[in-house]
C-alpha cells in the first residue's frame, strides 16, 4: 500500500475516503509557493530562537516552534483551510465539536536520525480508544518540498487500523514525499515518525492538529495566545481554539458562563444551552 494523493479541488468526501482506507493522504500543492514564503518569513525569527529537543523523540537537532496562532497570520489560514478543516470535521464527526490541539512548526537539521515510530494518539496517556473512533487529526504542511532524503515524515500506511502499541522501523515505512505547500492529512492512529535528514539543508513542516472538544489540549491555546491577539481573531477561530463549550457543558466559566464573554462579550451565549 502506497499513501494516495489528491488535488486541491478534491472534495471533502474524497479526503476523508482516502484517509478511511490508507490511513492518510496528501493533498499536493493546497497552497501556493508564494504563501509559503509569506509564512517563512513570518516564523522565521521565531524558529531562529526555539532551543532544539532534549531527548530523542523531540529530537536532539530539531527545533518546535509553537504558539503559530499568536505569531503567524498565515498560520491561521492553514487552521481554517476549508477542505483540511472540513475532512478533519467529518473524521472526528463522532464527537460534537473539534479544537485545535497544538500548533508547531518542526525544523529538523541536517544529521537528524529518524523518529520513533508512534501514533499520536498515544499523548493522551496512552489511553486505549476504541479502534473505530477517532480523537486526533493531524496536518503536516511542507514549507520546502519534502523528500525521503531531508526528512519526509516516514508513515506505516494502512496502519490505522493495526492494534495498539506495535513497534516498527524506518523500514518498515515509506516517506510522505510532497511539493511545497503540499499538506499531509493523518488521523492519530496512524503509525509515523520523523525522518532522518540526509541532506545539507533543514526541512521545516506545520504541524497542525484538530482533537475532539472533549479532550484536553496538548498546546494550551488560552496561555499561548495573548488575550490581546486573541481579541482581534474572528469568531470562527476563537471556537476553534477552544473558546466554546466541548461536548455538553465543559469548560464552562464559574456560574455557566460562556468562555467565549473573556475575549468577545457580545458573542457570548447563556446558559449550557448550544
Amino acid at each position: 500500500m502506497t499513501i494516495p494523493h489528491l488535488q486541491k479541488n478534491a472534495r471533502c468526501a474524497d479526503v476523508v475516503a482516502m484517509v478511511e482506507a490508507s490511513g492518510g493522504v496528501v493533498i499536493d500543492r493546497a497552497v501556493s509557493s508564494e504563501f509559503m514564503d509569506q509564512l517563512a518569513a513570518q516564523l522565521r525569527p521565531w524558529i531562529e530562537k526555539t532551543p532544539t529537543g532534549i531527548d530523542d523523540f523531540e529530537g536532539r537537532r530539531t527545533r518546535r516552534t509553537g504558539g503559530l496562532i499568536a505569531r503567524s497570520p498565515k498560520c491561521r489560514e492553514l487552521l481554517m483551510n476549508p477542505l483540511v478543516l472540513g475532512s478533519a470535521s467529518q473524521i472526528l464527526g463522532r464527537a460534537t465539536s473539534l479544537q485545535v490541539n497544538a500548533t508547531q512548526a518542526i525544523t529538523i537539521a541536517p544529521g537528524e536520525p529518524a523518529q520513533v515510530i508512534h501514533r499520536d494518539q498515544w499523548a493522551f496517556d496512552m489511553y486505549p480508544f476504541a479502534k473505530d473512533y477517532q480523537v486526533i487529526v493531524n496536518a503536516i504542511w511542507t514549507m520546502p518540498d519534502f523528500t525521503a532524503q531531508n526528512g519526509a515524515t516516514r508513515v506505516v500506511p494502512g496502519s490505522h487500523t493495526f492494534e495498539d502499541k506495535l513497534r516498527f522501523t524506518e523500514a518498515d515505512t515509506e516517506p510522505a514525499e510532497m511539493a511545497r505547500g503540499s499538506v499531509f492529512l493523518y488521523p492519530g492512529t496512524t503509525y509515523h515518525g520523523g525522518g532522518a535528514n540526509r541532506s545539507d539543508t533543514n526541512r521545516t513542516g506545520i504541524a497542525l492538529s484538530y482533537s475532539a472538544s472533549w479532550l484536553r489540549q496538548e498546546e494550551n491555546q488560552y496561555l499561548a495566545v495573548p488575550l490581546e491577539i486573541a481579541r482581534m481573531l474572528p469568531e470562527e477561530l476563537l471556537r476553534l481554539m477552544g473558546y466554546q463549550r466541548g461536548a455538553y457543558a465543559l469548560g464552562y466559566v464559574d456560574d455557566l458562563r460562556d468562555p467565549m464573554e473573556f475575549v468577545r462579550p457580545d458573542l457570548a451565549k447563556r446558559g449550557l444551552a448550544r
